[in-house]
């Protein structure tokens, strides 16, 4: 018997919509994602990728947004949820990891006070054990002097500390699903480094499902089991990180390999991408990756591209949205 998916997403559109337009943030979006599985989300700036995680947690704004398709998590339709029922779901079954820890952050409150109210807020604790579970959870994500951070307020800490305690706050209720959005990108390297060991651990013992944001091709590599490739709000390519990877066969993909710093070797010039994403408010009716694409023909401009199984590896299946995906990668070969 197949074991029901923690995340399942089908047909995702997300629209912003304001009196001189309509952005199509996020189009037609569709993945699974199983228990204590990690899936990464690569792409540049402006490609859908936060919108599609606030999505999950139904977090944008509700007057200027329109939501269409299907999102289940843990068996339970998010998109039929009224407030209240919202609010049960955030922390126990899904949480996150915003980008920048300094803004998600309150400045008034002690990061203790925040971790106690994350937890009284969906446990019946008192506020002596709820403190208690605070201070475990600073000593779980390796916050020095964690007795002492307890009464820390936000700016008392260095960046890497706050993204620490962050991942404390979002840990707070045990969470089935966690959803990180760049959460190692205003940090130094080495912080970098230990931030992304420290949740690949916390994933693997703790046994969550995550998806993880990034727009660094060496730190989707570092923590996923599968990659989703995404451009102009679409999921343009998907498998194993591996056969991504070492196998593109979507040119925006290739594109990206060609442009990180992992594929090229010492002193040999990066290769851009050319031109610039396309403008959400106007999208064209075919590829919008034709107009960079080195190897867009006719249909590119007529039509979007349905997708093509590739193959196969490590149990997860390998689809590309690409008219010629046979003459993609090759370069990398």
């Amino acid at each position: 018997m197949t074991e029901t998916p923690l995340v399942k997403v089908e047909d995702l559109s997300v629209q912003f919509v304001s009196r001189e337009s309509t952005v199509r943030a996020v189009n037609g979006v569709s993945f699974e994602l199983a228990r204590g599985e990690v899936l990464g989300i690569l792409g540049e700036s402006g490609s859908g990728k936060s919108v599609t995680l606030r999505a999950l947690m139904r977090l944008l704004p509700h007057r200027k947004t329109r939501l269409a398709g299907r999102i289940e998590i843990a068996g339970q339709d998010v998109m039929a949820l009224d407030t209240a029922a919202l609010a049960r779901l955030r922390g126990p079954t899904v949480a996150m990891i915003f980008q920048e820890p300094m803004t998600a952050l309150d400045p008034v409150f002690t990061i203790g006070d925040q971790i106690v109210e994350a937890i009284t807020q969906h446990e019946p604790l008192t506020r002596t054990g709820a403190r208690k579970r605070a201070l475990e959870l600073l000593e779980l994500v390796q916050i020095p002097s964690a007795v002492r951070r307890l009464d820390a307020y936000p700016h008392q800490l260095s960046g890497g500390l706050r993204q620490r305690a962050m991942i404390a706050i979002a840990l707070a209720c045990r969470p089935a699903l966690l959803l990180a959005d760049e959460p190692t990108t205003a940090l130094d390297a080495t912080v970098q480094i230990q931030v992304l060991l420290l949740l690949r651990t916390l994933q693997q013992e703790l046994g969550m499902g995550m998806i993880f944001v990034t727009h660094d091709l060496g730190v989707a590599v570092e923590v996923s089991h599968k990659l989703a490739v995404m451009y102009a709000g679409r999921m343009v390519e998907s498998g194993s990180v591996h056969d991504v990877v070492r196998n593109p066969r979507h040119p925006y993909t290739e594109g990206l390999m060609h442009s990180t710093v992992h594929e090229v070797a010492k002193g040999e010039r990066l290769t851009p991408i050319r031109g610039s994403p396309p403008n959400l408010a106007a999208l064209p009716a075919g590829c919008s990756f034709a107009p960079r694409c080195t190897y867009a023909g006719a249909q590119c401009s007529t039509s979007y591209p349905p997708p093509q199984r590739i193959g196969s590896d490590a149990g997860y299946e390998h689809y590309t949205r690409c008219h010629y995906p046979e003459h993609v990668g090759s370069a990398l070969a």
